[in-house]
């Protein structure tokens, strides 16, 4: 059965790669502990998906090859499969509190599946079969899989053709019989150090005269010619302190690397676009209609735990059953579980592409994304609310353990009977870590720009809307001609 066993991702990952941090090169990434709880994130998913009590939501049947496979390898084939992936999400967002870092490239994968079958109906091109038989090996391998998309962009006024620097979109540099040679970096790259395999895409739609920018392909992320960068994150050095409850989250993590690729080779069987300009935008759309649907999950997962730490600190500071207090926390869980009916609606209104594979409600994702560009603001406001001022003013660990100044410090932080400074602290850092520190980028940030900046929603929304309809409605009820 092509499932990994968290213990056999962690082997797989051992591997050269070309990675920077601090200015200094490093070796043997998965024991820097920077790195580390980001590999601990997504080992969880390889450990869900082994456990009986979550196998309907963690693994799918493949309907290439008949076998059971983890579910961020599956093609979807159903509005339960839908349905099924947003649960998914908010169930890892509830365990481990943080960007998970596997959901781009499934993501990138479903929207792949049907243009590149698409461009082989239109162009009589061979991109599909190349991208099912990429896909099977993903599967049967249980595969981590980034998704690359974003840009540097350069001077955003210009089009890609126009920039100073032709590198400021990623481009085709060379062809030859046997593949292409490319030439661009990807920034914001969520857990491209963690995944075996990316796919690359357009960033936006390509127009006539840009044909070399409309380019996608798959490409193992330690290829020659990768340049990884790790992305630098408020508190990120608390890690390498020693001690873990500054850390807020001690167990997980996110990930996010700036990717140069200088003069990457790609081999023919792993190019699903090359020069198709009219079907760029349309895998930038549906890639990131998958994606906005994503977020009426991962989010709400990583709020309900949220939710439950602004509870938490709320009983530990005696103040749980003031009514005000209390009135917080139900606004919290009105915001989140708004944020979840969006995933699960665009989801319910899922309909069948002509590939075979399902795809989400464009408008109701869109709107789901919109959503979550502020609802986890006002989450995270109110947390900060319930938690007090000492989320930003609390003296570190090695002052709370010290010998001279600890017990007043613990002295001064109890409060209610029988609850220990020692839990409130923890509560505490780990309040800050989600709404200011690491985790804050792939909660609050992430909420903002992951998928898309809001106005990319507005957008797809006004696209989506069908305004003349809404127009016809009231001129029939009103008997206008």
């Amino acid at each position: 059965m092509p499932l990994k066993t968290p213990e056999e991702y962690l082997e797989s990952i051992k591997r050269p790669v070309n990675l920077y941090m601090f200015g200094e090169r490093v070796e043997e990434f998965w024991n820097h502990p920077i790195i580390k709880p980001s590999i601990n994130t997504v080992m969880k998913i390889y450990e869900l998906a082994q456990i009986d009590e979550y196998k309907d939501l963690m693994t799918a049947t493949s309907h290439l090859t008949g076998e059971t496979i983890n579910r961020f390898t599956h093609i979807h084939q159903s509005i339960d499969d839908l349905i099924r992936k947003v649960q998914m999400q908010r169930l890892l967002g509830q365990k481990t509190a943080c960007c998970f870092q596997r959901c781009v490239g499934f993501d990138t994968g479903n929207a792949l599946y049907s243009v590149t079958y698409e461009m082989d109906e239109k162009y009589g091109t061979d991109y599909h079969k190349r991208f099912k038989n990429y896909w099977i090996e993903v599967q049967n391998q249980d595969l981590m899989v980034d998704g690359a998309m974003t840009d540097t962009k350069g001077d955003r006024s210009k089009r890609p053709n126009q920039q100073s620097d032709l590198d400021a979109y990623l481009h085709i540099v060379e062809e030859n019989d046997d593949g292409i040679v490319v030439r661009g970096a990807k920034v914001h790259q969520t857990g491209f150090l963690n995944s075996h395999r990316a796919i690359i895409m357009p960033t936006l739609s390509i127009r006539p005269g840009e044909e070399e920018y409309a380019v996608s392909f798959g490409i193992d992320t330690n290829a020659k010619g990768i340049t990884l960068v790790y992305g630098r994150q408020s508190c990120d050095t608390r890690k390498m302190e020693k001690g873990k409850l500054d850390i807020g989250n001690f167990k997980y993590g996110g990930q996010e690397i700036f990717v140069i690729f200088d003069n990457v080779f790609v081999p023919k069987d792993q190019i699903f676009m090359k020069g198709e300009i009219e079907f760029s935008g349309e895998l930038v759309n549906r890639f990131a209609g998958f994606h906005r649907q994503s977020y009426g999950g991962c989010k709400v997962g990583v709020g309900d735990v949220l939710i439950g730490a602004a509870a938490l600190i709320s009983e530990y500071n005696g103040t749980e059953k003031a009514s005000h207090i209390r009135d917080k926390l139900v606004e919290m869980v009105h915001l989140n579980e708004t944020l979840y009916s969006c995933g699960i609606a665009c989801s319910s209104l899922g309909f069948q592409r002509e590939a075979g594979n399902y795809e989400m409600d464009m408008l109701l994702a869109n709107v789901c994304k919109q959503n979550v560009t502020r609802f986890p603001y006002e989450i995270g406001r109110l947390a900060e609310d319930l938690a007090g001022g000492l989320i930003c003013t609390l003296p570190s660990e090695s002052d709370f353990k010290s010998e001279e100044i600890g017990p007043l410090i613990s002295k001064y932080l109890s409060t209610c009977e029988g609850i220990g400074p020692d839990d409130r602290y923890k509560v505490l850092r780990f309040i800050e870590n989600l709404t200011m520190g690491v985790a804050s980028v792939s909660y609050r940030t992430e909420s903002m720009h992951g998928a898309g900046s809001p106005m990319t929603q507005r957008i797809m929304i006004s696209r989506q809307a069908d305004l003349q309809e809404k127009k016809n409605l009231i001129k029939e009820i009103l008997d206008i001609e």
